[in-house]
């Protein structure tokens, strides 16, 4: 097709704002940012199969820093890319190339995705010069596009369900993965957004007792090219291409249908009582390195949008380990981040997100600062500070491990919450001073600010490592299916195999694992904080070892749906416990145990040894004990705005990483009898009623809880 050019007296003004292509119904106006450029061409394809544009239309219209036009009878579904004209001065920072057709950093949809060749790279793959050199090939018919699309949605019948933190269990999941395996899923829907949305998958969310469904990245994401050549894939997402544009791939009925699937998603699951909160990458983008290829941010300004050494601007700071890091600090990139985070909130009626890396976000040139522009700038929006904001509060870099450190209005996972009771159920000493403070709620890490135990999200396992079935199946990572010889991944896992490596039919091993599965899901659901799930774990998924499963697009990450009877029970055992905590706010409070007593004289929470006293300064460091009591009262958890401090029973919760032990139940003002109410033991819990003094066995690798048997109190 030969390629028409249009002349500027062709092109309408429009307008720089908003930023990308927005069709008002008769036409659309294309905005796109680049400050150093020189000249900027809207380049039109009739078609993804097209290798040439139909047409090229210079955006002669400049306002400041953005170059913009309005095209009458463009519709919905046009898809379109830009060619930027400027300097090629790789030392400088500036990578223009006009041969390459670039993907706008606005775009909804993506209409086309790239398709890997030499002519994507700005350079001359395999030259000397490396990225010196200048690479003329034309990308037109391997580039990604963007695709116009018609923002209007129907929302009606929808509302945010707006859960409180307290009341909030998360539950980490992968749109493809939950669903690819599905029998009860229509075929043609499984692995997409509309799949997500399915009878079946709703009642299995409703029936475990989760509240809001935490979804690895949507945002479009690369397929990298060492990947591909190897027939693996970037499975995982976290390797944003766009960050307007839902995933492709996860789209049922065409790529120009993404963002009509994913709000119709949203809406069935807030209709059904789930938050949707997504997983996303603001740190850095797919473009990579300065050897990476030139999609999109690099050939419009790459010296704006990416943070460049000081002492060689060829060189991109890496804080990521994946080659490039997002200028936080150019108030134009933090209004690109803003543009995005309110689109996907006020456009795609998200609730939430869990940020990738977040201390990154917070770095200013070296330094991690937390008073940085981004948490400014969200603590003031009207919009972004009223949703769900978690940390992932580490990166790569130098003084990147943050945990405990972010501003008053964020969650953060919890990654010392995770270690200590790992290191607890697998026989670590020294442990039981640390797992106290992180089942009350890690006051060490944020008591500061105004911030609560809320704040403490709470995992054992998660996509990032070994799934809760492999920690008790290995000990030692088993990676070789990602071709790196077993060489990427954790080393450190906390893990254990109960006497074998991997599968095994052997029954003491078996129930060895069963019995670790079930205190270490009753431990995450006693504490205080806001647990984390890990989407899979409740069906006893394994990834056969891999805790870096990142490439693994196939039955190693896609949930397996069949149940033995095995898998059946320890499913029914995590919907009880779950339910168990929703039931109790003992154990979703707002406020952090501290161990000292009230104006009644009762202490909201003491540690008791097995002998049956309170424990003492040497017991903590004793590297023998393996076993602990907590008491907690059951004064003081009312529900927030109540106009009392409300009540619930008193629990003593026993918590055995050895073998078998008598322990000696202890008393307490609220409790004048106990009554088992819950333990991981497969037998169901004595009926009778326990006394102070009374000696009780707690079984190997378990957890029981015991309740106040006082009438007079619910129960």
């Amino acid at each position: 097709m030969e390629e028409q050019t249009l002349t500027s007296l062709e092109l309408a003004e429009g307008k720089p704002y908003p930023l990308g292509a927005t069709w008002d119904g008769s036409g659309v106006n294309f905005a796109l940012l680049s400050e150093y450029a020189e000249r900027v061409e809207l380049v039109l394809f009739d078609s993804a199969e097209d290798k040439t544009p139909a047409r090229t239309i210079a955006l002669t219209h400049r306002s400041g820093p953005i170059w913009h036009g309005y095209l009458p009878d463009i519709q919905p579904g046009q898809l379109y890319g830009y060619r930027v004209h400027g300097p090629y001065e790789p030392e400088e920072g500036h990578r223009f190339n006009p041969s390459k057709v670039l993907l706008d950093p606005y775009a909804k949809a993506i209409g086309r995705p790239p398709t890997w060749d030499d002519s994507l790279f700005g350079y001359q793959v395999g030259h000397p010069d490396e990225d010196l050199s200048y690479n003329d090939d034309d990308s037109a018919a391997f580039a990604p596009l963007g695709a116009v699309i018609n923002s209007e949605f129907d929302w009606s019948g929808e509302s945010h369900p707006d859960i409180p933190w307290r009341d909030t269990i998360i539950y980490e999941a992968h749109v493809k993965g939950m669903t690819r395996l599905h029998p009860d899923v229509p075929e043609e829907l499984r692995g997409t957004y509309e799949g997500l949305a399915t009878e079946p998958v709703l009642e299995h969310l409703r029936s475990l007792g989760v509240t809001a469904i935490d979804l690895l990245p949507v945002h479009a994401f690369l397929q990298d090219r060492h990947l591909v050549e190897q027939g693996l894939s970037n499975y995982w997402g976290y390797n944003t291409l766009n960050f307007f544009s839902p995933e492709p791939t996860y789209v049922a009925e065409g790529p120009l249908n993404s963002a009509d699937e994913f709000k119709r998603m949203v809406k069935v699951l807030h209709q059904a009582g789930f938050e949707v909160i997504l997983d996303v990458v603001y740190n850095h983008t797919a473009e990579g390195n300065r050897m990476g290829p030139t999609l999109s941010f690099r050939g419009i300004d790459s010296f704006t949008f990416y943070k460049e050494t000081e002492a060689n601007k060829r060189f991109y700071m890496d804080f990521t380990g994946t080659g490039n890091t997002l200028d936080m600090g150019n108030s134009r990139v933090l209004r690109f981040v803003m543009d995005s985070l309110r689109y996907w909130v006020t456009e795609m009626h998200v609730d939430g997100f869990r940020f990738d890396l977040a201390s990154v976000l917070a770095r200013e040139l070296f330094e991690v600062n937390m008073l940085s522009p981004f948490f400014q700038v969200i603590e003031q929006d009207p919009v972004l500070s009223q949703i769900k904001l978690i940390a992932e509060p580490w990166d790569v870099g130098a003084g990147g491990y943050q945990v405990g450190a972010f501003p008053w209005q964020w969650a953060e996972w919890n990654g010392r919450y995770r270690d200590v009771v790992r290191s607890f159920w697998v026989g670590t000493p020294g442990t039981l001073g640390e797992l106290a403070t992180r089942l009350s709620g890690s006051a060490d890490l944020y008591a500061h600010s105004g911030r609560k135990p809320l704040a403490s999200i709470n995992f054992l396992t998660a996509h990032d490592g070994f799934t809760l079935q492999d920690l008790v199946s290995y000990e030692n990572k088993h990676n070789e299916a990602n071709g790196e010889n077993n060489r990427d991944g954790h080393d450190d896992n906390r893990s254990t195999n109960c006497g074998a490596e991997g599968p095994s039919e052997d029954l003491e091993v078996l129930e060895c694992r069963e019995r670790f599965k079930r205190s270490f899901m009753a431990t995450l659901m006693l504490s205080q904080g806001v647990p984390m799930l890990l989407g899979g774990d409740e069906l006893s998924k394994t990834q056969q070892g891999n805790n870096n499963a990142y490439c693994q697009d196939n039955e190693i990450n896609w949930f397996d749906w069949e149940l033995d009877d095995r898998k059946q029970e320890f499913l029914d055992f995590v919907k009880k416990v779950i339910a168990f905590r929703r039931a109790h706010p003992s154990f979703r409070r707002h406020h952090f145990l501290t161990g000292t007593e009230d104006e009644n004289g009762i202490t909201d929470v003491s540690w008791w040894h097995p002998s049956g006293h309170e424990m003492k300064d040497q017991d903590w460091g004793d590297d023998h004990l393996r076993s602990l009591g907590m008491l907690l009262s059951g004064e003081g958890t009312g529900e927030q705005g109540s106009d009392h401090r409300g009540r619930d029973s008193a629990f003593l919760i026993l918590f055995n990483a050895g073998d078998e032990i008598i322990f000696n139940l202890p008393g307490h003002p609220q409790a004048p009898g106990w009554k088992c109410k819950l333990t991981t033991e497969r037998e169901a819990p004595p009926a009778n009623r326990l006394s102070p003094g009374e000696e009780f066995t707690l079984p190997p690798q378990s957890v029981t809880v015991l309740e106040a048997a006082d009438e007079n109190r619910r129960g």
